[in-house]
C-alpha cells in the first residue's frame, strides 16, 4: 500500500530521449504511488518520448505532460514541473529520474516522512547508512562523493547526500523558494535547491537508498556541469557571507 494514499501527491519525472525506459518506469511510479499524479517534463525529445508520454496520459487519468520546447536543462524542467504541481494543488512533490536509477520500490519509504509531517525534505541518499551505490566505476564515485562532502563543507550543510536528485518535498517548502535565478544545471540544481530549503528552515531528513546506473541510454554528466557546480557552490557562499543569501518568495506557512 501506498505510504502517501492522498491525490495531492505529484511525482515530477523529466524526460529526453528516454522513450525505452518511459512505459515501465512510470506503470512502477504509479503501482507504488497509486494515488498520485505523475507529470513527466518532455523537452522536445527526438526519439518520440514525448508522443508516447500524450499517449500514456491518453490511457491514464493519473499522467500528465509538459512539453518544451527543447533541451534547456534539469534543473529548468524540474522548477517548470514544480510550478505546474503548485498550480495544480499539490501537497506533496516527488523529483526522480527516468532511467531507473531511482527505484520507484523506494517512493513509498520516501515520501513517508513527508506526508508523516515529521519532514519538509525527504532526501534518498547514497551516503547513510543503508544506502549505496552499484555499477559505478571509481571515478564516478569519487565525483559524486566528493561533490557531495566538498558542497557539505563550504555550505555547512548537515545532509550528506547533496549531488542526488531523488527527493520528496513538501509543497509549502519547496512554494517558499524563489525560483528566479537558480541554476539550471542538475548537478548544481540538486545542491543549491537543498541549500535553500536548509537556509529557509526547512527540516531535511536522509532515507537509504541503493542509486544504481541507468539501464538504457547514457549518463548525461559532463565536464562542463561538475565545473559548474563547483564554481556555483563558492558563488553561493561568497553570496551569502556578502549578506546576499537565501531570501522566503513567501511567508512558510
Amino acid at each position: 500500500m501506498s505510504a502517501d494514499p492522498r491525490p495531492g501527491t505529484w511525482v515530477i519525472l523529466p524526460t529526453y530521449n528516454e522513450a525505452e525506459n518511459l512505459p515501465g518506469i512510470a506503470a512502477a511510479i504509479l503501482a507504488e504511488l497509486p494515488a498520485a499524479t505523475l507529470l513527466v517534463v518532455d523537452d522536445g525529445s527526438p526519439d518520440g518520448t514525448g508522443r508516447l508520454a500524450d499517449t500514456l496520459a491518453a490511457a491514464d487519468e493519473r499522467i500528465r505532460v509538459r512539453h518544451r520546447s527543447s533541451k534547456q536543462g534539469l534543473g529548468r524542467a524540474y522548477l517548470d514541473g514544480f510550478r505546474v504541481a503548485l498550480d495544480g494543488g499539490a501537497d506533496l512533490l516527488v523529483q526522480m529520474d527516468a532511467d531507473w536509477s531511482h527505484d520507484p520500490a523506494s517512493l513509498p519509504g520516501l515520501v513517508g516522512p513527508v506526508a508523516a509531517g515529521e519532514a519538509d525534505l525527504a532526501i534518498g541518499s547514497r551516503y547513510v547508512a543503508g544506502g549505496g551505490v552499484v555499477d559505478w566505476g571509481l571515478a564516478r564515485r569519487v565525483i559524486s562523493r566528493g561533490g557531495s562532502i566538498f558542497a557539505r563543507t563550504v555550505l555547512g550543510l548537515g545532509p550528506h547526500d547533496l549531488t542526488g536528485g531523488f527527493k520528496a518535498w513538501r509543497a509549502v517548502t519547496l512554494a517558499g523558494i524563489p525560483f528566479d535565478g537558480i541554476h539550471a544545471g542538475g548537478y548544481v540544481f540538486q545542491i543549491e535547491m537543498t541549500f535553500r530549503a536548509s537556509r529557509l528552515g526547512a527540516k531535511v531528513t536522509e532515507v537509504p537508498i541503493t542509486f544504481r546506473d541507468r539501464r538504457v541510454g547514457q549518463s548525461k554528466m559532463s565536464r562542463r556541469i561538475i565545473g559548474e557546480a563547483l564554481v556555483v557552490v563558492l558563488q553561493l557562499r561568497w553570496d551569502e557571507l556578502r549578506g546576499r543569501g537565501p531570501r522566503p518568495s513567501r511567508p512558510p506557512a
